[in-house]
Order: structure tokens, then C-alpha cells, then sequence
């Protein structure tokens, strides 16, 4: 039923249209509502907020499949879990690849990441649109994630706190996601994190590359379609 909502809400998706902003207005010409009624608003609100993202999401997908990688964006669960990884208390920037509609940046700032340490690097200029907009002090990148190294240059003053990729890497050659796992951890602190999910059973990233070290979370079936995070830190 929520795929079916989405696609049937695409033909009213304007792009570059203005994110949704959260709260209520009354107009003085009429009476205030009662505080139920707000509360419900802000309800409706927030869910037509998601539904708008997956839409969108669906409308870059079917025009650049590959590029986009997922048909929706990251569940909540998978975004909590990919979070939970980045620890709050260690200094320095955090670097998101490939963030979208940003769900994983809502959950980094959920987990206690100030938005104004976050650097998103995204390549859809309607998301960086929507990113600089609900987040207004995190510095927001349009760029190749790919080529994170060239895209990120002058704009790292200190090595990042951990490296968090939604990217579609299991579309891309080995070599390529390999080079972007060092490409990370050479502007990471030592045993910093690059996390990594994927849909696949396989580990996007071989766990046999020398001195690196990973870890997995468990099988996360409640995303659709079921997923797990990678973890990749120096070894």
C-alpha cells in the first residue's frame, strides 16, 4: 500500500519544490484549533513529510537507477542501525556519502551528532536542495561521493569521526569500492568507521583486504528489502 501511494502521487511531484516545513499556521481569520487537532496536524504533517522523500526518492530512481541505487530510501531501523555505529563523543566532522532524502542524517542527529559537524556529499541537486534546507549549518557537497578525496578538498580541517555511505556500491567494479573504503580511512582518525550497508548477502567490500578490520550487524529484515551494515575500520 505505501509503494502504491507513492507511485501514485509522481505525477504531482514538482522538482525542486519546497520541503514541507513542520509545524501549523492559523490564518487570524480564523479560530485557533485546540491542541488535540494541532497535535494531529503536526501527525499528518510528518507523514506526508516521509511520504513527499519516498516519492521523490522513486522519481530519481526511475530516471537514474544506478546512480540512485535503492527504490526507497534507507528504512528507519537500518538508518538507527547504521547510526549506532558512529560514537557522538568523538570529535571531528562526520562525512555522509551519498545521503538522499536523509534519512540516515536524521537518525546521526537522533544518535547526538550536531548537524554542523556533518558533511553530506551528495550528486542529486534536488537532495542537496532539500539537505541545506532542513539542515541548515551542516556543509552540504555536490559532488561524485566517488571521488570523495578531490570532492572533499579544503573542505576537512581535521580528520573525520567516522565515514557513513549509503552509495550503491555493489553497482560499481571491485577496485572502485575498494579505493573508496581507503580513500575514507586515509581522512579518518585511527580506528575510525566507514559504515556501509548493503542488500546483498555478500559483504560489498571483501573482509580478507589486509590490515583492515570488519565487523557486520545482524540481518536487518524488518528494511525492505532486508539489509546489513558493514563496518570497516583500520587494522
Amino acid at each position: 500500500m505505501r509503494w502504491e501511494t507513492a507511485r501514485a502521487r509522481l505525477d504531482d511531484l514538482t522538482p525542486g519544490r519546497e520541503p514541507y516545513t513542520r509545524g501549523t499556521y492559523t490564518p487570524p481569520h480564523l479560530p485557533a484549533r485546540s491542541s488535540m487537532t494541532l497535535q494531529s496536524s503536526v501527525r499528518v504533517e510528518k507523514k506526508s513529510l516521509g511520504l513527499d522523500d519516498e516519492v521523490q526518492f522513486i522519481r530519481s530512481w526511475l530516471e537514474k537507477p544506478l546512480a540512485t541505487g535503492a527504490v526507497m530510501p534507507s528504512g528507519r531501523i537500518l538508518a538507527r542501525t547504521m547510526a549506532s555505529y558512529v560514537d557522538p563523543k568523538v570529535n571531528g566532522p562526520v562525512i555522509e556519502l551519498g545521503p538522499g532524502t536523509g534519512p540516515v542524517t536524521e537518525a546521526l542527529v537522533t544518535r547526538g551528532i550536531d548537524p554542523a559537524r556533518l558533511v553530506l556529499v551528495e550528486f542529486n541537486p534536488d537532495f542537496c536542495r532539500l539537505l541545506r534546507a532542513r539542515y541548515p549549518t551542516a556543509t552540504v557537497v555536490q559532488g561524485d561521493a566517488y571521488s570523495m578525496r578531490r570532492v572533499l578538498d579544503g573542505a576537512l580541517r581535521q580528520p573525520a569521526a567516522a565515514v557513513v555511505s549509503g552509495l550503491p556500491l555493489v553497482t560499481k567494479p571491485m577496485r572502485m569500492r575498494v579505493r573508496l573504503l581507503h580513500d575514507a580511512l586515509s581522512v579518518m582518525l585511527p580506528r575510525a568507521p566507514f559504515i556501509q550497508f548493503t542488500y546483498s548477502t555478500m559483504p560489498p567490500i571483501p573482509k580478507t583486504l589486509a590490515r583492515v578490520a570488519t565487523e557486520a550487524s545482524e540481518r536487518i529484515w524488518m528494511n525492505l528489502p532486508p539489509a546489513r551494515v558493514w563496518v570497516y575500520r583500520k587494522g
